[in-house]
């Protein structure tokens, strides 16, 4: 233990190999989100397995909402619960477990009805979101007994930062060793893709499943040797079920006790839905706007993994500085502004009105045109206040909580994310679906953000008690 640092918790912060190690948890995770969710598998899934970006979008949201409804009854608990246990490694362990067998199984997700079916399809890529939010529970929840007070910002911080660092080297080594092969002469590349895939049948897109999931194992493992863990409880584990169901109904009655929290809980609702919404669908909104295929999704993914890699340090720099609720509160309402520009972009149109052509402006075989260099350098500056959104968002949230009720306000923490979690993809679903327009459904998210910022306006960043 670092005996000579303080945690949010009131006790000895772990070691830095203890609150570095911690770090590791989301750069295992993350990766599997940017390669699998946002740049190839999610795009791969809509347009090519389903084969229509409309009902592939509309798809992907009936996913996320249903695993939000899922989450939204069951996170609390589990949350309080594992506060009662004391600790948060084994719920951690077997989620990821359960998402690295899920993501290796994405390999044999297949077009025109090979491999496995449709609905097995959805099931699983069901059951991989449910695991990877309820993960993220029990991880966010360590921090604050971890990190210690005045570097709380700056771990976080790293830990996206890690998590963009991950994703960017497998979506290299996808783009170099699987994608790009046989379809530049350039002459650093393989002849033909490595290991025998075959692009034809989409295998440099599935392959990110398997390579998504040995990581998650693999780059946990530091988190689960070196951080310190609570000591479990004697009580049995139904007497521990018990107990938590009782705390979440007392945190409940005591509602306006918590009232700071519960106002952050729920802005939180509404803008971090949008933030993750525009991630999500943003890779299929561009694929099918402008016709990008896998290549240039990964070139897209690779520089906007290194602008959030650079936007989540300096994010939780910021957080420091000028603590954790000016920063969110500057990264919403860039990100919602942004997202406006974004949806701006057509194949020859920027600014909505502005037209400009869609003849190519340099000599390269990707973001050829104006309107699509435009979208792209628009994203970086999104990809930068979004994780410095989701950064400062989770050390505003350890800043606030008792740290004896971590655990289950990490709980409440995740619902927040998930409650509403069938709204933004039912609102982007909904709005794509009537109006049969990708650009509608994908810029209705800015709503969500917009309501979330106006709500956080009334939260204060203060520590609260535990209830008497």
């Amino acid at each position: 233990m670092n005996t000579d640092a303080v945690s949010l918790a009131g006790t000895p912060a772990a070691s830095p190999l203890g609150y570095f190690s911690w770090t590791f948890g989301q750069a295992a995770r993350d990766p599997y989100y940017i390669m699998v969710i946002i740049y190839i598998f999610y795009p791969y899934f809509s347009n090519t397995v389903v084969g229509d970006p409309v009902k592939g979008q509309a798809l992907i949201g009936y996913i996320t909402a249903g695993a939000g409804l899922l989450l939204a009854v069951t996170a609390p608990f589990l949350g309080a619960i594992a506060d009662k246990d004391g600790r948060r490694k084994p719920w951690i362990i077997g989620t990821v477990v359960a998402m690295s067998f899920g993501a290796f199984c994405l390999w044999y997700i297949q077009p025109n009805g090979q491999g496995m079916s449709l609905g097995l399809s959805l099931l699983v890529l069901f059951v991989i979101k449910v695991c990877f939010t309820v993960s993220e529970v029990f991880h966010n929840a360590m921090l604050p007994s971890v990190a210690p007070v005045n570097r709380i910002g700056l771990i976080s911080g790293l830990a996206f930062s890690l998590g963009n660092v991950g994703g960017l080297m497998m979506m290299l080594f996808v783009l170099l060793a699987f994608s790009l092969p046989g379809t530049q002469p350039w002459a650093f590349l393989p002849e033909a893709p490595l290991f025998g895939i075959d692009q034809s049948t989409h295998e440099h897109n599935r392959i990110v499943g398997p390579i998504a999931g040995l990581w998650m194992l693999l780059f946990t493992l530091p988190l689960l040797l070196f951080t310190p863990d609570g000591k479990a409880s004697p009580l049995p584990m139904w007497q521990l079920a018990k107990e938590g169901v009782r705390d979440v109904l007392q945190t409940l009655k005591h509602v306006k006790h918590y009232s700071n929290i519960a106002r952050y809980l729920l802005a939180r609702m509404f803008f971090i839905d949008g933030m993750v919404g525009v991630l999500t669908f943003g890779g299929v909104y561009a694929s099918g706007t402008f016709g990008w295929d896998t290549t240039t999704l990964l070139i897209y993914g690779l520089c906007t993994s290194a602008s959030a890699m650079f936007g989540a340090y300096v994010g939780g720099r910021l957080d420091d500085r000028v603590g954790s609720i000016r920063a969110l509160r500057i990264a919403i309402s860039t990100a919602a502004l942004v997202l406006l520009t974004l949806v701006s972009v057509q194949p020859d149109t920027i600014f909505y009105f502005l037209k400009v052509g869609s003849e190519p402006v340099w000599n390269s075989p990707y973001f050829a045109t104006l309107p699509e260099l435009f979208y792209f350098g628009t994203n970086q500056i999104f990809a930068m206040f979004f994780v410095t959104g989701l950064s400062t968002s989770r050390t505003l949230m350890a800043r606030i909580v008792p740290p004896e009720m971590a655990t289950q306000f990490f709980g409440l923490f995740a619902l927040s994310a998930t409650a509403t979690a069938f709204l933004a993809p039912l609102l982007v679903t909904t709005a794509t679906d009537i109006f049969e327009s990708q650009r509608i459904g994908f810029a209705s998210l800015a709503i969500l953000m917009i309501i979330g910022a106006i709500m956080l306006l009334k939260v204060k960043e203060e520590q609260a008690t535990v209830a008497g």
